[in-house]
């Protein structure tokens, strides 16, 4: 795979730049030089690649005509940024130095700055710098109303995802696109690549088990970028009204590709997509260590290290690789196992047998089981864990014994099929 390279931040603010590392607030003038000459070429540090990797969002010739005299709503968090060398300036800042009438801007979990906790309700409000309404898109409202829409002619989504099924940045999409269908709006998707779109793995989740973790029938790790996503729900028909009536969008969804972007390519995130995901291996770990949410375990929130370790008080000392007591944060305010000292393994060093894998939690599981002299039930799982991995199987496959190679042969029938139905919608090439 083909090496894009960069640095993890994590932002408070949007107007800054980053030396060495270090995060600092930019002069006014420095934006004004990086809106100046950004309209036609990418923003993004320099790279191994032999052609530099241009997103969605910097080719402003592919939508600038699209909402040049349109009152526009923006679906957007922090990693809504635009990078040139060593500077950034964020979608929102420079669409309105372009003079550009934003009017409202939708913010997903974790909300428009990013620091809200996973699950956290994000109020509405507005924003200090700007002074634009934020309409939160989690909590009770997950999809924009008409009232919220009545003074927007066409809505832009630009948010990095990380392409796993339970990752809700691509519901909150998913939703948007629904509400611009029913209410006869524009939609452009700015495309981003995916960090986790080189290979295909996880179970198809069923219909009964549909869920703002599980909107669509795809395996857990998907392998689209989030306007291949786009294609595949409109062209699935995924899209519904109240009435669960099928709408589609047609003309009203445009996306803007990446350019120089392949599948094959390792994709490496500058920017934290969330609080808990702050290193390029707690993004790459995600997808296997998520299935612990839907457990009694913790993996480490409240911690430097969220996904990358796996832990419980009662964990055996002797089997432990790491131990740790979680502490409230900016993005866990209420960490599981608050100020209680965990035991567990540290994966922050160790290689997993494959991108997505099954191992750490069929080790912990029977490690947890022995433990359990007492006979406790559901000591491990939580009532939460089937609706995460969109069936009712994989907890019974576990309890039953069976290997990592045994579960992953009962999905190899729903990934064929999703293999063939996911190539109508690639933009990209891919990585087979």
């Amino acid at each position: 795979m083909k090496l894009i390279t960069f640095s993890i931040i994590f932002l408070s603010s949007f107007f800054f730049s980053c030396t060495n590392n270090k995060i600092t607030i930019s002069q006014e003038s420095n934006i004004q030089s990086i809106i100046q000459n950004s309209t036609s070429k990418e923003i993004i540090p320099k790279s191994n690649q032999k052609k530099q990797l241009i997103i969605g969002a910097t080719q402003t010739e592919k939508y600038f005509d699209l909402i040049k005299n349109k009152r526009v709503g923006m679906i957007v968090n922090h990693t809504s940024m635009l990078y040139q060398e060593n500077d950034t300036v964020h979608l929102v800042d420079f669409l309105l130095q372009n003079k550009i009438n934003i009017q409202t801007i939708f913010a997903p979990e974790h909300g428009f700055r990013g620091t809200a906790s996973a699950g956290e309700t994000i109020k509405n409000g507005k924003d200090t710098k700007t002074g634009i309404d934020i309409i939160s898109l989690y909590g009770k409202n997950k999809k924009p109303t008409k009232e919220q829409l009545k003074n927007i002619d066409i809505l832009i989504f630009d948010i990095q995802d990380v392409g796993a099924r339970f990752y809700t940045y691509i519901s909150t999409m998913h939703y948007c696109m629904e509400a611009a269908a029913e209410n006869n709006k524009q939609i452009i998707i700015l495309d981003r690549p995916n960090p986790n779109g080189f290979y295909i793995d996880g179970s198809i989740r069923e219909e009964k088990y549909k869920s703002f973790v599980g909107m669509h029938p795809i395996p857990i790790v998907h392998a689209l970028t989030v306007g291949e996503l786009a294609k595949m729900i409109e062209g699935e028909k995924w899209l519904q009204n109240d009435k669960k009536e099928i709408i589609q969008l047609g003309e009203n969804l445009k996306i803007i590709s990446c350019q120089n972007y392949s599948h094959k390519d390792n994709y490496t995130l500058n920017i934290a997509p969330s609080p808990n995901l702050p290193t390029q291996n707690s993004i790459l770990l995600y997808p296997s260590l998520c299935l612990f949410e839907g457990t009694k375990m913790s993996v480490g929130r409240g911690t430097d290290f969220p996904f990358e370790v796996v832990a419980h008080p009662n964990f055996p000392q002797k089997t432990a690789s790491i131990s740790f007591t979680p502490k409230p944060n900016e993005g866990a305010k209420y960490p599981p196992f608050k100020n209680k000292i965990c035991y567990g393994i540290d994966y922050q060093n160790q290689k997993l047998e494959s991108n997505f894998s099954l191992k750490p939690i069929l080790e912990f599981y029977q490690i947890m089981k022995n433990e359990n002299l007492e006979g406790k039930k559901d000591i491990f799982f939580n009532s939460y864990f089937n609706t995460l991995v969109g069936n009712d199987k994989l907890q019974n496959q576990i309890k039953e014994g069976l290997t990592e190679q045994e579960i992953k042969q009962t999905w190899l029938e729903g990934l064929d099929n999703y293999k063939i139905i996911r190539k109508k919608y690639l933009l990209y090439k891919d990585f087979e």
